[in-house]
């Protein structure tokens, strides 16, 4: 690990009561629920290539390394993430939360990523990029990851919930008045939606939905017609709950629930009268579920992707779990129906779907198994009293979530939508969840007459349903509704308001490098730019109007743009950081963003390095650069921070000799942002803001040695160690102190 100095960059702009980070040899704040609290990090007045320069290695020679495996890198996210689970000092209810989110990662990255692999397991090598091999290597470590998140659940977390008076009552361990209570719920609750399909010629293996619970069943016997179809099938239906708490009459002491697979699998007799059921299993498939649409050969889009959701939940299988005393012959049925190989056979020890064990952190009401609340407080850059808009005619603000509240762009939005002075407001939508106060505000603005205009991404994966819900609902009461751009995602997130000043319009804008959703704002760590900056709000207009006309676009001077030429700008920054490199001035990167898979801007990056530059990245997920190589990339750093909270916000910052420049944005360095995707990145040229960003999204995230995970020149990451006896320095626990507030009930961190 290359060496850095203290970091020492100034306090954050003050506000009403700006508070600051504590000094470096502070005392440590007092141990809590969470663990130890990291010592803060120190600031200074310095710019980020002072307070953290260190030499860079001579020039390398000879040919780069290859390059990472972007699926491989996926995984060992994961890996990461897992960890977090598997630690004693986190709160027991947020290791099962943990413990469910890597499960939802995999299921996601199966739905996404893993189709051509199955395909080429099964026909063959596809093109080079997917072979058998590939298959093989991945299934492994996925499997390796499974078998430990089950181990994990069985030997760890059942336990210590059980210490707690926290049980999962399986079947066997009920007593008589609970057998008879879940008798009653299943005969009263379940057995009416349960429909068993025997399989025959004229009752073929019905239609299996992704992700669902699901009974084979093989029995005994002969059935009402006399013949021996011995296979069936009992699919459980969705709107069914996956725990179920008994109540205190037949379990008076602590909390106790029983899993509805457990309910099902009890009673399945109940379902085959006059047949023995000699084996069963619960089995769950997943399957590839990117829509794809060809929008050149539809008329429609928001119908098409309609029509596509459906079919969604039936695309083709990747995946199989079964329990892991499902016999050999049921299991060979299942990957036969499937048409998957063996290595897709997912065998677990507990229930096939872990992601729905986190319905029992709602079932539990103990504050102690949870992190301490967080309830972010107003942004400090923002005066109580005063109009937003007044307060941007002055300067440029930064809102950093979640450790600001995003209530302040809720606010900026809300005083738009009543200021009688507001004419237009034009936004972009990608993820906003399905209950939005933001889009309800965007309705009340067309109820008083303004002018919306809506870039709605219809193809937000897995937010399809939502956004083509809420473009239906602002169409039908006049809004301006528009896609984007046929064959792109509209990613950039961008917000501007025009309001009548005199005799002029007056724009405002908001800028950001996460989503208008107010939930994830709890949860992520993502930065907001509100400006009255008349060049930077006059290019966003400009982006619009193209989204809406998509007319040629004209040369922006402040904004980046994909899919035109982000790319291009930062290839031309990393490469003026080369060319100072040779020629002995200081050169300098720090990159923060959640993957780097693009290949043209890793090579980039790779021949900065070979050039001296000394390179930081800041990069929580995926990253493909194989990182200190001895004598090839050996200037450059890896780390990915896993927290509490979801690392999300994009940070890029250059110097070039005396030239130093910020930039924040909506893309990560991946082929799909840089080329497929309407991203934005702008510059940041406030020196207050460009330093409380350099301090708080830099510096501080370079010197934590608690919450990190450096790449090492093998491509495996290994948790960062803590340079004192105090636990180490997290960068997410230092932000929490700068910007405290008043504590309330949570949801808890996601990653």
């Amino acid at each position: 690990m290359p060496a850095h100095s203290s970091p020492d960059l100034p306090p954050a702009p003050q506000g009403d009561a700006a508070p600051s980070l504590p000094p470096a040899d502070a005392r440590p704040a007092a141990p809590s629920a969470a663990g130890p609290q990291p010592r803060a990090i120190t600031v200074s007045t310095t710019p980020v290539a002072e307070a953290i320069e260190a030499a860079a290695l001579p020039p390398a020679a000879g040919p780069s390394p290859p390059l990472l495996d972007r699926d491989h890198s996926i995984l060992a996210f994961n890996e990461r993430v897992f960890d977090w689970a598997c630690r004693e000092d986190v709160p027991l209810l947020e290791r099962l939360r943990y413990l469910c989110i890597v499960s939802s990662n995999l299921d996601e990255f199966f739905e996404v990523r893993m189709a051509p692999h199955v395909a080429a397991a099964l026909t063959g090598d596809l093109q080079g990029l997917y072979t058998r091999t590939s298959f093989e290597a991945i299934s492994a470590i996925a499997h390796d990851l499974v078998a430990r998140q089950y181990a994990l659940y069985n030997d760890a977390l059942t336990p210590a919930f059980a210490r707690r008076g926290i049980r999962i009552v399986s079947h066997g361990e009920r007593n008589g008045a609970q057998r008879r209570w879940v008798r009653d719920y299943f005969r009263r609750e379940v057995a009416p939606l349960l429909v068993p399909v025997g399989l025959d010629p004229a009752h073929p293996f019905p239609q299996v939905a992704n992700k669902s619970l699901n009974f084979i069943v093989r029995l005994k016997g002969r059935d009402a017609f006399g013949r021996d179809n011995e296979i069936a099938i009992v699919k459980v239906p969705r709107v069914l709950p996956r725990l179920i708490r008994l109540p205190l009459t037949v379990a008076p002491q602590g909390v106790a629930v029983v899993s509805l697979s457990s309910v099902v699998r009890a009673h399945l007799a109940d379902l085959f009268p006059g047949r023995e059921v000699t084996e069963f299993s619960q089995f769950r498939v997943t399957r590839h579920s990117d829509l794809a649409v060809d929008e050149d050969e539809v008329s429609n889009l928001r119908t098409a992707l309609r029509q596509g959701l459906h079919m969604r939940h039936y695309g083709q299988a990747v995946r199989l779990e079964v329990s892991s005393g499902c016999s050999q012959h049921l299991s060979d049925f299942l990957l036969q129906q499937f048409g998957l190989p063996v290595g897709a056979l997912y065998r677990v020890h507990g229930p096939v779907n872990l992601v729905r064990l986190a319905q029992l952190i709602d079932l539990v009401d103990d504050a102690r198994l949870l992190f301490p609340p967080w309830k972010p407080g107003r942004a400090v850059g923002l005066r109580s009293g005063l109009p937003i808009l007044e307060q941007l005619r002055r300067r440029d603000l930064l809102i950093h979530q979640p450790f600001e509240s995003f209530d302040g762009v809720l606010a900026f939005l809300r005083e738009a939508v009543h200021d009688p002075q507001v004419l237009a407001i034009k936004q972009t939508i990608y993820r906003t969840g399905a209950d939005s106060e933001l889009m309800e505000l965007l309705r009340e603005a067309v109820r008083r007459g303004k002018e919306v205009t809506a870039v709605v991404e219809l193809k937000a994966r897995f937010d399809e349903e939502a956004n083509i819900n809420w473009a239906e609902a602002l169409e039908s009461i006049g809004a301006q509704v528009v896609y984007g751009v046929v064959g792109l995602k509209t990613h950039a997130k961008m917000l501007l308001v025009t309001r009548r000043e005199g005799r002029q319009l007056q724009r405002y804008g908001h800028l950001s490098t996460g989503n208008y959703n107010p939930r994830t704002a709890r949860l992520y760590t993502d930065l907001s730019y509100l400006t009255a900056d008349p060049a930077l709000t006059a290019e966003m207009d400009v982006v619009f109007a193209h989204l809406a006309s998509q007319s040629r676009l004209p040369k922006l001077k402040r904004l980046w743009l994909a899919p035109f030429h982000l790319q291009d700008r930062l290839v031309e920054r990393i490469a003026a950081t080369t060319e100072a490199a040779r020629q002995g001035q200081p050169a300098r990167i720090v990159l923060k963003m959640n993957a780097l898979t693009d290949e043209r801007l890793v090579h980039a990056l790779i021949e900065a390095g070979r050039a001296g530059v000394r390179i930081d990245l800041i990069v929580r997920g995926a990253c493909i650069l194989p990182a200190g190589v001895p004598g090839q990339t050996g200037n450059i750093q890896v780390r990915s921070i896993i927290g509490r909270f979801l690392e999300h916000s994009r940070v890029f910052y250059f110097r070039s000799g005396q030239s130093e420049d910020l930039y924040l944005s909506s893309a990560d360095w991946m082929s799909r942002n840089m080329l497929r995707r309407v991203e934005l990145a702008w510059p940041v040229t406030d020196r207050k803001l460009r330093q409380r960003i350099i301090d708080e999204c830099l510096v501080a995230y370079l010197h934590d040695d608690r919450d990190a995970w450096l790449l090492g020149a093998d491509g495996r990451y290994r948790r960062a160690v803590p340079a004192g006896p105090d636990g180490g320095h997290s960068a997410q626990a230092a932000l929490m102190q700068r910007y405290p507030a008043p504590s309330l009930p949570s949801a808890g961190g996601a990653a």
